[in-house]
């Protein structure tokens, strides 16, 4: 299984840092460790500007931080870019757009046990960018065809860049829009999403997954064709727990889920302990193996990580950078209680 597994350690992408150096260090501290986005440091840095790159009709306003689209303007782009399509390092991350991934890219990881890469993934991309008219492009019935295939492209080409590091190395998703895919505001149906996400999954290589730290339907999210699934467990246990038997076959298809159990945020970190998270962490095991799921199975396709990312904190970049720190001692407890090596 390419991806480890055995509650060994990575985390979400985004971070507080204003030092790529400092943001590395701590992303090394991970067993599979990652390249950072720091919006913080720099507005290219951020998830959705990165994922915009060489995107057709995009407007963006770097001094005023604002990423908008303009349809006349996607048609006047969109030869060019389809003349540069089998172009893997035009679909590249560049390093205008990401210091700090190219920084990781020089770096030697091929002893981790995996590494990992990220991308923004259409939906949230899709809810997140607005037109002219001030709609979002994901219901632009001639633009969402493109940017599924788009995105998908651009995900590959940063797995295989990655692959050269460490063969292991896997891709997140980020879609962080999908707990807001059955609102009924949202205006895009469970059913068109089904279609579109499997369309976009089985353009991309695997393996494979989705990070959010929001609610979604699990139940949706758990029957699509991935290999990862990383999740908020701290926020969301008790609705998470309800979902047994989708659990159950991800985890037969060998699944692998990230619990989110270490909070970042410096209120509810302040609150916790190892001890507490511990507790927690193993509530939610309990009531699904207590509902068929075999503990050992779940255990070993498991991997630990913070609960969410946080840009806000009164300490900046301590409070994360603690949470890893729990992170990496709750995995030392749980590994030797479960006897995984």
């Amino acid at each position: 299984m390419p991806i480890p597994g055995n509650l060994l350690t990575t985390a979400m992408a985004v971070m507080p840092h204003t030092d790529v150096e400092r943001a590395l260090e701590t992303a090394l501290t991970l067993d599979v460790p990652f390249w950072p986005q720091l919006p913080n440091y720099n507005y290219y840095e951020d998830m959705y500007v990165q994922a915009s790159e060489h995107f057709p009709g995009i407007l963006l306003d770097v001094e005023n931080r604002k990423l908008r689209f303009s349809k006349d303007k996607f048609i006047e782009e969109f030869e060019a870019v389809m003349a540069r399509f089998d172009d893997p390092d035009y679909f590249d991350i560049s390093e205008d757009y990401s210091v700090v991934y190219h920084r990781f890219l020089s770096l030697d990881l091929s002893d981790r046990p995996a590494i990992r890469g990220q991308l923004e993934g259409p939906i949230s991309f899709g809810f997140n960018v607005l037109d002219q008219d001030d709609r979002p492009i994901l219901f632009d019935d001639t633009v969402r065809p493109f940017m599924i295939e788009f995105m998908a492209r651009r995900i590959n080409v940063q797995l295989h860049r990655l692959r050269k590091m460490n063969e292991n190395a896997f891709m997140f998703v980020d879609e962080p829009g999908l707990q807001f895919l059955f609102s009924a505001l949202s205006g895009y149906g469970d059913l068109k999403a089904r279609e579109d996400m499997d369309i976009f999954f089985s353009q991309i290589d695997r393996p494979r997954g989705i990070h959010l730290c929001g609610n979604p339907d699990w139940d949706f999210l758990l029957k699509l064709d991935l290999d990862v699934l990383s999740m908020d467990i701290y926020t969301n246990a008790e609705i998470f727990a309800s979902y047994a038997g989708s659990i159950q076959q991800f985890l037969d298809r060998g699944g692998v889920l990230v619990w989110g159990i270490v909070p970042t945020g410096f209120e509810n970190f302040e609150k916790e302990g190892i001890e507490s998270l511990t507790a927690q962490l193993e509530g939610v095991w309990s009531v699904l193996e207590k509902k068929g799921i075999d503990l050992r199975q779940m255990v070993r396709n498991s991997m630990l990580s913070p609960a969410t990312c946080c840009l806000v904190n009164p300490d900046k970049e301590k409070t994360v950078e603690k949470a890893f720190g729990w992170v990496k001692t709750l995995s030392g407890h749980l590994r030797e209680k479960y006897a995984l090596t």
